[in-house]
């Protein structure tokens, strides 16, 4: 099965091109474009809704094109068009949902919606061919942080989840707290190589009850306060240490959940996936993890953990295969949708 797929849930605008086919072991990818705004909204430290819808809208004709003309099919060889369809910001979802419907229904195309969170899972698809449910995996980015249990392609359960910031969130703001111009990720993660992980004692975001939840404002703010008390003060702050303590900080809350999940569930297959997944940190901290337990992990390609088209693509694949298919009065939502 050929898909054409695009997203537009926050400020990237992709599309693609991906083959799946079960019955023959094919899970490739054709074709895969992104327009960032990352330019754009490093003007204002973060994403603006309205600018970001407003670039969808300017990108994702040509997009469409080009992830045709890249992958060297026609339309007509396409046979499905899938899109995100939740959750996100509603402005920039609208972009995408709508082109997706008037493409799909003009050349006469099924037409599939797909969860954001799940397509990032089901980047790891595209990079480990083998990889099938039951698994757990946990999406971590600048909107979300789950937990999920799953136990087929398109039958998920959340176990845990963040209550507050997500954790990409956190990384931003802490980043933008100490300097750093947006997006902070990549530079917290280099500085964090560089600094030492135990100067400074921060609280975990795993929260003490019996969930596996998380609360990353806490640790935002903890680290947020103790670099305003360094400045009143007029004491040195030494980045690296702060990097280096903070993204401490974060993986043990990680790994934390992960032993009380595996205590629980007892998985033996666990997929990181999301934006945050690109740290180094983190994906050190999980291996790890999974040699202490017996768990095989999986990380999708450094290339398809940020937002892209590729990742909702392969989820649609098995969404239409489930018989998942949306209607022409789809309208997208900002929140999840049952997962």
């Amino acid at each position: 099965m050929i898909i054409l797929a695009f997203e537009s849930s926050c400020d990237e605008t992709a599309a693609a091109v991906v083959e799946l086919d079960e019955e023959r072991g094919v899970r490739r990818i054709l074709s895969s474009l992104v327009a960032s705004q990352v330019a754009i909204h490093a003007l204002y430290g973060g994403v603006v809704p309205e600018i970001a819808s407003r670039a969808h809208t300017e990108a994702i004709s040509n997009l469409a094109e080009g992830a045709l003309q890249q992958a060297g099919i026609t339309v007509e060889q396409v046979d499905c068009v899938g899109v995100t369809a939740h959750p996100g910001l509603i402005g920039a979802l609208l972009v995408g949902v709508n082109f997706a419907k008037a493409y799909a229904y003009a050349n006469r195309k099924p037409l599939v919606a797909v969860d954001h969170i799940l397509g990032h899972v089901a980047a790891a698809y595209l990079c480990h061919p083998k990889l099938k449910p039951p698994f757990f995996a946990m999406v971590t980015s600048g909107g979300h942080t789950s937990l999920l249990s799953f136990s087929d392609y398109t039958k998920v359960e959340t176990v845990g989840r963040t209550r507050d910031d997500a954790v990409g969130e956190c990384f931003d703001k802490v980043a933008r707290t100490m300097g750093l111009p947006y997006p902070g990720g990549a530079e917290m993660d280099r500085l964090a190589t560089l600094g030492d992980p135990k100067a400074i004692k921060f609280p975990l975001a795993a929260i003490r009850d019996d969930t596996l939840d998380f609360s990353f404002s806490g640790l935002k703010t903890a680290v947020i306060n103790h670099l305003n008390t360094c400045r009143q003060k007029g004491e040195e702050i030494r980045r690296e240490d702060l990097a280096a303590s903070f993204t401490k900080a974060v993986t043990d809350s990680v790994v934390t959940r992960l032993h009380e999940a595996k205590d629980r569930y007892g998985f033996d297959k666990f997929v990181l996936a999301g934006g945050v997944c690109a740290n180094s940190h983190l994906r050190k901290a999980v291996m790890e993890f999974g040699k202490k337990r017996g768990v095989a992990i999986y990380f999708p390609d450094l290339a398809l953990c940020g937002d892209n088209a590729a990742m909702i693509g392969a989820q649609a694949y098995y969404e239409a295969r489930a018989g998942h298919f949306a209607d022409f009065s789809l309208n997208p939502s900002a929140t999840h949708r049952g997962v």
